[in-house]
């Protein structure tokens, strides 16, 4: 009876099995999802590598965007310019090229061609006329801009007389932000939806067709263990994507500057992915082979990018497309992640994405449970 009670007291304690199990499947399938993606080169280069080529090529391309830089053609004599000299001469030629022409019509014959943005004439009487052409409507009005001001500036000489009233511009963000402060948001939006959409809906239609869902639904595993294995790797590579675009684009070539509570973006970024993903097991669901999976997603994505701000911004859209813009979970992506990366947001600015977006999600995989199904009908 000692004996008995001694051997009781030392044997260890085993652990609950089902626990085990369930730990030992999340693990189990999380690697084999991970080690899949990973040998997948495919995979790879559409999740990672092209949207951090895109990254590169318009932050290079915009490193150096500033005004719009127009070519004028002044015919003969124009006091109007000819007097602009010294300093003032210098921040002109900023924004301004200017070619002198003996007769008006090659200078006209220049500015149709597109060749020249503006011909400058001035008569005997002093009045100055500027032909512009209508083919370029954003260097037709800047052209104008800049000889309004030069007009101003030589009445005001001509009068001697202070100006009634000035008017000072200064901007609300650090004025050493550079155009890569928006890229990077939105080509890391376009990243992480297509890396999530892609994944999820791949993944389900593979494994019905390859009956690896039937072998799950057969052993003893469960759907929450295969679908948070899921997630997981869904979140690990978002959060890679997430790490390299931010190291790559806070290089010094390409200045990043990231404000105080950038960190946000990381749950935000884990909220939009596992709403992506949803999107991807709607997809999977519906498809039944790889390519069908893949121009339903490519249908969904594509638009949703260019409708979402991820590309070009979408102030001058017409007010239907910014309605249609709201109803897409890409936009709170973009819009909240430019706020907590460059524009000083806080918990409040991403909070409300957040939530929507994780609505968005449970709609949506609703949705998608309707649809499944474990085999390859």
């Amino acid at each position: 009876m000692t004996t008995t009670s001694v051997a009781t007291e030392h044997e260890p304690r085993q652990r609950p099995e089902p626990e085990r199990e369930r730990v030992s499947a999340f693990a189990g399938l999380a690697r084999v999802m991970l080690l899949g993606f990973l040998r997948d080169r495919t995979a790879l280069f559409f999740v990672l590598a092209m949207p951090l080529m895109f990254l590169l090529l318009f932050g290079t391309l915009l490193k150096s965007a500033g005004a719009p830089h127009v070519k004028v053609g002044q015919v003969g004599q124009v006091r109007l310019l000819d007097a602009v000299q010294g300093e003032q001469r210098a921040a002109l030629e900023k924004t301004l090229s200017v070619s002198t022409f003996t007769d008006a019509p090659t200078a006209l014959e220049k500015l149709r061609k597109g060749e020249l943005d503006g011909v400058v004439v001035q008569g005997p009487d002093g009045g100055v006329r500027l032909s512009i052409s209508v083919s370029d409507t954003v260097k037709a009005g800047t052209v104008q801009g800049i000889l309004d001001s030069v007009v101003q500036s030589a009445n005001q000489a001509a009068t001697g007389q202070p100006p009634a009233f000035t008017l000072s511009t200064d901007q609300v963000e650090d004025e050493s932000l550079q155009p890569i402060q928006f890229l990077t948001p939105g080509l890391l939006g376009w990243a992480v939806a297509t890396g999530a959409v892609f994944g999820a809906s791949f993944t389900l239609v593979n494994w019905r067709q390859r009956k690896v869902l039937r072998r799950l639904r057969l052993a003893p595993v469960s759907a929450g263990a295969v679908i948070t294995a899921r997630v997981g790797v869904s979140v690990l590579v978002a959060l890679a994507q997430t790490a390299i675009f931010l190291g790559v684009a806070t290089l010094p070539f390409f200045g990043l500057q990231l404000t105080g509570n950038w960190w946000l973006v990381v749950p935000l970024v884990v909220c939009a992915t596992i709403a992506f993903m949803s999107i991807g097991l709607v997809t999977g669901a519906v498809a039944k082979t790889e390519e069908a999976a893949n121009g339903i997603n490519q249908v969904i994505v594509l638009p949703m990018s260019f409708l979402s701000g991820s590309f070009f911004p979408l102030d001058d859209a017409p007010p239907w497309l910014q309605t249609v813009s709201h109803a897409l979970p890409l936009r709170y992506l973009v819009t909240s992640a430019q706020s907590v990366l460059s524009r000083g947001g806080g918990v409040m600015d991403v909070l409300p994405a957040m939530g929507g977006l994780l609505a968005f999600a449970a709609v949506m995989s609703a949705i998608a449970w309707r649809f499944f199904d474990w085999n390859d009908a």
